[in-house]
């Protein structure tokens, strides 16, 4: 019996990337109204619940911004962490264990790498578009100054990939679904209030300044700040490295952790 060693060719490697997109985007725009309508909403609900309740009380500037502008920058972005932490956790769980998704994706010509790589570039589109929903909101309402503020959406990507990669990075442990609750809890839900989307972070006692800096979402929120703001400084390149480092490090990392369990 003859046996064939060819070897499997495989397409170029941005239609693998565009072909994991592509099932994504076609699985998500399926139901684009149950989808697409709460980005639009949920700031509004945000902002009359927080920022204008709050907000009357607060007659000082804050960094120089009024109380409402200064957290509506902020949200800019924690629409895209809530994003991605959600799709590459309780969603790439349940495409990896339930649906078995994956198992009918990697029958096509596209290597594991490719498919981890392709969710982490639809999170980030993901970010993009809830950022830029946050975004329509925000300038109705005067909220956000434009133009600069158009470019806040690509912040949105950004920051989106990056959670992408710690979100895969933890699913790869996870065996159970209920164990993300910890992760959500743990982590996701305190990051908000202490990255400096709410109040400044100098505000926070000493001892929990370091902890503010050591986390991903205060350098997004520095970034889109300064991007919506116009107001640039050198300072700001710290925020872009550890942005880069991050996402460098933990994508590597997940792509090991998950090829592990995927091949296994």
């Amino acid at each position: 019996m003859a046996h064939s060693n060819r070897t499997r060719e495989y397409p170029p490697l941005y239609k693998r990337l565009y072909s994991v997109w592509y099932r994504h985007m076609r699985t998500y725009t399926r139901h684009i109204v149950s989808n697409g309508f709460p980005p639009f909403l949920e700031p509004m609900i945000f902002l009359a619940g927080i920022g204008l309740g709050l907000g009357r009380y607060v007659d000082e500037n804050v960094q120089g911004l009024p109380y409402i502008e200064f957290l509506g920058t902020g949200l800019l972005v924690t629409t895209a962490m809530f994003t991605a932490a959600y799709e590459c956790s309780f969603g790439t769980f349940i495409r990896l264990e339930f649906d078995k998704v994956y198992d009918g994706m990697l029958a096509a010509p596209i290597t594991t790498n490719n498919l981890i790589v392709g969710e982490m570039l639809w999170a980030g589109t993901k970010g993009l578009f809830f950022s830029f929903a946050v975004l329509c909101v925000l300038s109705v309402f005067g909220v956000v100054p434009l133009p600069a503020s158009l470019l806040a959406p690509v912040m949105g990507f950004v920051t989106a990939f990056m959670f992408s990669t710690m979100s895969l990075f933890i699913a790869s442990f996870v065996r159970t679904i209920n164990h993300f609750n910890f992760y959500f809890t743990g982590f996701i839900s305190p990051m908000f209030f202490f990255s400096g989307v709410v109040f400044p972070v100098t505000n926070l006692p000493d001892y929990i300044q370091p902890f503010s800096q050591l986390v991903p979402l205060t350098h997004s929120v520095n970034l889109v700040r300064a991007i919506c703001t116009n107001s640039f400084h050198l300072g700001l390149l710290w925020d872009i490295l550890y942005i880069v480092v991050f996402s460098v490090v933990f994508g590597l990392l997940a792509v090991k952790r998950l090829r592990t369990r995927l091949v296994s």
